[in-house]
């Protein structure tokens, strides 16, 4: 069969040996220590952010969740949810939402079907209810806005028309928004993740 006619390669091996699929992937495959070293070493706004390290997509997803789980009603599937919202961007990266809007639905449905994956490997349900994703979103919105303001150069108007309103500021939010190294993020990732697993 020559070359042209073979299908193109669909897979990324990760360091734990692992080789994911990304049009069919096997929830077999996914490893959390695979997901915590790539998103640690995955860049939020494109790298286009203040300080000598990148704040990190594994970062981003901590402060995600520690907003999201702030009021303490939230369960653990939910908290796991959160904190997992971004992980099909430890294959695919993280692509800034304008170019996921040039792109189109064929991006979106690679993600969904990654997530999915995610989720049944950690024994979370393949799709979230709407109003999870819809309360999962609202706390990425709060994330992004503090981001966009601290990191990114955004000012305080602009970051309200894209992100929605201030959010009312916590001491762990500025914690959580200055950037750390990348084995710092994959570090308390995995804690974070642990935690979660054994409540």
């Amino acid at each position: 069969m020559s070359a042209k006619l073979e299908r193109p390669r669909a897979w990324q091996r990760m360091l734990s040996g692992r080789r994911l699929d990304l049009l069919n992937p096997s929830p077999l495959d996914i490893e959390i220590e695979d997901i915590a070293h790539g998103l640690a070493r995955v860049a939020r706004w494109n790298g286009q952010t203040i300080g000598p390290a990148i704040f990190s997509v594994a970062q981003h997803s901590l402060l995600v969740e520690a907003i999201f789980s702030d009021d303490g009603k939230a369960t653990r599937d939910e908290q796991m949810a959160a904190l997992l919202h971004d992980a099909p961007e430890y294959v695919v990266g993280d692509m800034i939402s304008p170019f996921k809007a040039v792109i189109g639905g064929d991006y979106k449905a690679v993600e969904l079907r990654l997530l999915a994956a995610v989720h049944v490997r950690f024994g979370l349900k393949a799709d979230m209810p709407d109003a999870l994703t819809k309360r999962i979103k609202q706390a990425d919105q709060i994330a992004a806005f503090l981001e966009a303001t601290q990191l990114a150069g955004f000012d305080e108007e602009e970051a309200k028309r894209l992100f929605g309103k201030p959010p009312v500021m916590k001491p762990d939010y500025d914690l959580l928004v200055k950037p750390w190294t990348a084995e710092e993020a994959k570090t308390r990732f995995i804690e974070r993740f642990l935690r979660l697993e054994t409540r």
